[in-house]
């Protein structure tokens, strides 16, 4: 149910996203959505955003883990690309979803979700030698940025709007990591 949640909040919005239709999408007898989720469509949304809050960020982690800044924003954008154009640009993320929701409990979980980001882009950051309050800034921008990118290519229809932010946000990177040259 959680899952399908999921995919309806990329989808359609929270708003939008129904018991009726995590049902549907599920395959989940009626009786059990209140036996799993007794606080209502609240307590469904506010997991389903935790769920995917810990997907993202474990993958973003990893890619950090594996790469430098620069790298790890173009292997997020090509994913965040990939599953926008195999979703013929219907799925958005759900944390955006969630932080423009109608559910306060899961604004409150992206709010979390999103200075959780920062931090990891900060860390990365700082231990490529950018200053702490620098590397804080720019982690901010570069997670603004990707879901504004995110954003505009949904609605567009088109990957150009992440190629742009990518780029812009590479030359950024770069500069703040190798200030001289």
């Amino acid at each position: 149910m959680i899952d399908g949640a999921i995919t309806l909040m990329r989808e359609r919005g929270v708003a939008a996203t129904s018991f009726a239709e995590v049902l549907a999408r599920s395959g989940a007898p009626r009786g059990s959505v209140y036996h799993h989720f007794p606080n209502g469509k609240s307590q469904l949304i506010e997991e389903a955003t935790t769920s995917a809050s810990r997907w993202v960020g474990t993958g973003i982690e990893r890619i950090l883990e594996a790469t430098d800044t620069v790298g790890a924003l173009r292997a997020l954008v090509d994913i965040w690309r990939s599953g926008l154009e195999s979703s013929r640009y219907e799925q958005g993320c759900p944390i955006a979803a969630a932080a423009l929701g109608t559910e306060r409990g899961a604004r409150i979980i992206a709010g979390t979700s999103f200075d959780s980001w920062c931090a990891l882009l900060t860390t990365k950051l700082t231990g490529e030698q950018v200053p702490e309050e620098r590397a804080g800034s720019i982690a901010v921008l570069i997670v603004s940025s990707l879901e504004g990118a995110l954003i505009l290519a949904q609605a567009q229809e088109s990957s150009d709007p992440l190629d742009a932010v990518v780029d812009e946000l590479e030359l950024l990177c770069r500069s703040a990591v190798h200030p001289s040259t």
